[in-house]
C-alpha cells in the first residue's frame, strides 16, 4: 500500500524524503495494448492507453492488488480506440449514470478507491 508523505513547515528533508517528493510528480505508465489490468505502482500515475482499437482497462479486486483507500488511478485515452474501465471480480465502480467509457481521444478520468473493492469514477466519461 502506498503511503503519501506528510511534511511540516521548516522540516529539513532527508535524501529518502526528497526521493519520495521527486517521484510524487505525475509519472506516466504508457500502455499500447488492447487490455490492461492495473497494478499497485499505478497509484497516482497517468495510465496512458494508446491503441486504434478498443481498449479495456481493468481494476482488479483487493485480494489481487491491495490498493490503499484513497488510491487514484488516472486514465488517459491517448489513442483513437474507445477506452472502457472495467471492474475485476467482486469490484464495484460507481459513476454518474454508470458511465465507464472515456468520452473521446485525449479524455481523462480518475478512479478513486473508497472501500476495499469499491471505486468511484469521475472525469470525461460516457455510457
Amino acid at each position: 500500500m502506498a503511503v503519501r508523505e506528510a511534511f511540516t513547515i521548516g522540516q529539513v528533508l532527508t535524501a529518502a524524503e526528497l526521493t519520495n517528493v521527486a517521484t510524487a510528480m505525475i509519472a506516466i505508465n504508457a500502455q499500447v495494448g488492447t487490455t490492461y489490468t492495473t497494478v499497485l505502482s499505478d497509484d497516482g500515475k497517468i495510465i496512458s492507453l494508446n491503441n486504434a482499437a478498443s481498449i479495456t482497462a481493468t481494476i482488479p479486486p483487493n485480494s489481487s492488488v491491495a490498493y490503499g483507500i484513497g488510491t487514484q488511478l488516472n486514465f488517459l485515452a491517448l489513442g483513437a480506440g474507445v477506452v472502457t474501465i472495467t471492474a475485476g471480480a467482486g469490484v464495484t465502480i460507481r459513476s454518474d449514470g454508470a458511465k465507464l467509457k472515456l468520452n473521446a481521444q485525449y479524455a481523462v478520468a480518475t478512479c478513486l478507491k473508497i472501500a476495499a473493492d469499491e471505486w468511484v469514477a469521475v472525469g470525461n466519461l460516457k455510457a
